[in-house]
């Protein structure tokens, strides 16, 4: 046992010091990127801004949504072939740069995504998912993954250190997706007591990417606009979002209605709404590490992604970056004990 004694931050521990601006209008901001992959050697650009692959959000009406603004989203891998064979008919050519499939590691995830593979061979992204990349296995089985699969991107996580992203990339892994606990309806942290700031996995995950050129997604803990720009500012390509896209028309989750007011459920993956929905139930040796909540209902997503997208280019204002690659360069984090004024709130 030992203890480290860096701090290590969250979102919600600094804000973002402004820089003298040339930039006249939130407009003149250029939020796409443009990245080729260290493996697939694909290319790809866009606004790296994802739904993340849970039933309650990465939906194929969520992926229709996002690829109008050039965003992508991780669908999730509960969809049957035949609702994936059904959509991609409707969907359109161009749907293939914006959307992830999703898998496991179990056998029966690995049958699965081939089929998908063998139905829709235009797909480029496979992310493969768990709660703990650490696993041997995990290692493995993405090494698997890259062997039978040469030609396409693959996103692997979860992860919070920098080791692990360098042997996950060494395994075959284009991009990792870091974030263990941050996301608003897991309970790892609390059951487990295991976890990372999210700022400062980003940060020390992105500096270890980089260096073999690989990328990385910053994966759950933005509540608000501005997590997603900190997220950017701390170095990450993508960032992720649950909780943020929930509650939409597009969003997966049984609408309810309380006392007049409407809501959507939304829960994490390994919640025991989400095991006893997809597996059976939670199983005897472990327990469930996610919340289901009622998120107020919001609606079309569009008002939300106007509203993600003008937050960023706003913060790219305030200092000085005329495109989101430069916003990491351009970013000064300060540590402060306030992010607001909630006398209102």
């Amino acid at each position: 046992m030992r203890i480290e004694h860096d701090l290590k931050l969250g979102f919600k521990d600094v804000l973002i010091r402004p820089k003298r601006s040339t930039l006249k209008s939130r407009a003149e901001v250029k939020l796409e990127r443009s990245y080729t992959f260290l493996h697939s050697q694909l290319q790809w650009s866009g606004v790296p801004i994802i739904a993340a692959n849970m039933d309650t959000v990465g939906t194929f009406a969520m992926a229709e949504a996002l690829a109008k603004h050039d965003m992508l989203c991780a669908l999730h891998k509960h969809y049957s072939l035949q609702e994936w064979q059904d959509w991609l008919k409707q969907a359109g050519e161009n749907i293939y740069q914006r959307i992830m499939v999703s898998t496991g590691t179990s056998d029966n995830d690995m049958e699965k995504l081939k089929a998908v593979l063998s139905i829709a061979p235009q797909l480029q992204f496979i992310c493969i998912d768990v709660a703990n990349g650490y696993a041997e296995s995990f290692v493995d089985f993405v090494s698997r993954v890259r062997e039978a699969y040469p030609q396409m991107t693959i996103i692997a996580g979860n992860v919070v250190t920098g080791e692990m992203v360098e042997e996950l990339l060494l395994a075959g892994a284009d991009v990792v997706k870091v974030g263990i606990g941050p996301g608003s309806v897991c309970t790892t942290r609390v059951k487990t007591g295991v976890g990372y700031p999210q700022l400062s996995a980003v940060i020390e995950c992105a500096d270890a990417a980089h260096g073999l050129g690989g990328r990385i997604i910053s994966d759950g803990g933005c509540i608000c606009p501005g997590d997603v720009s900190k997220a950017f500012g701390a170095g990450s390509d993508f960032v992720m979002l649950g909780g943020m896209l929930a509650g939409h028309d597009e969003s997966g989750g049984q609408l309810v209605e309380r006392e007049g007011l409407q809501y959507k459920l939304f829960y994490g993956m390994s919640s025991s709404t989400a095991m006893s929905k997809h597996v059976g139930g939670v199983a005897e040796y472990r327990s469930s590490e996610g919340k289901t909540v009622e998120v107020p209902y919001r609606g079309v997503v569009e008002e939300t992604l106007r509203d993600i997208l003008g937050g960023v280019r706003s913060t790219c204002t305030y200092v000085g970056a005329a495109e989101l690659r430069e916003l990491t360069k351009r970013t000064t984090f300060i540590r402060v004990q306030e992010q607001e004024n909630r006398t209102f709130s």
